[in-house]
């Protein structure tokens, strides 16, 4: 309950939390009466999640462990893939709350020049070389 991804029905948690209701924008992690969770509380649930996953009560470990992660490398993630499969910069900036795409174009550098690297090839490959 809470959270608020897209297909998480937000008007149920407004049902079941009554008036102590107190969501006043979109946050992506809420407690059920719609109050935002503090990020660091969301980093620490996740390495929580990870330990677990590698270090299992019951069953087999995985074969391959997952890495440390905070929530702020999640962001990270998306940023890169979003710029990797060829969204443009403005609108990766603007999910990511960058005042200016420059932000973003500073930060996601690396990411920028070897999608410009495949952009080389693919101009290549449109005009049959």
């Amino acid at each position: 309950m809470g959270a608020s991804e897209p297909d998480h029905d937000i008007d149920a948690d407004k049902l079941v939390a009554g008036q102590e209701w107190r969501r006043t924008d979109d946050h992506v992690f809420t407690t059920g009466w719609g109050e935002p969770i503090h990020p660091d509380t969301i980093s620490s649930l996740t390495a929580t999640m990870i330990r677990r996953y590698n270090n299992p009560a019951k069953g087999p470990k995985p074969k391959k462990s997952l890495p440390h992660a905070r929530l702020h490398d999640l962001r990270h993630i998306h940023a890169t893939t979003l710029l990797l499969a060829g969204v443009p910069v403005h609108v990766v900036a603007a999910r990511l709350g960058h005042a200016d795409p420059s932000i973003t174009l500073r930060v996601y550098a690396h990411v920028i020049r070897a999608a410009e690297a495949s952009a080389v090839d693919v101009f290549a490959k449109a005009i049959g070389e």
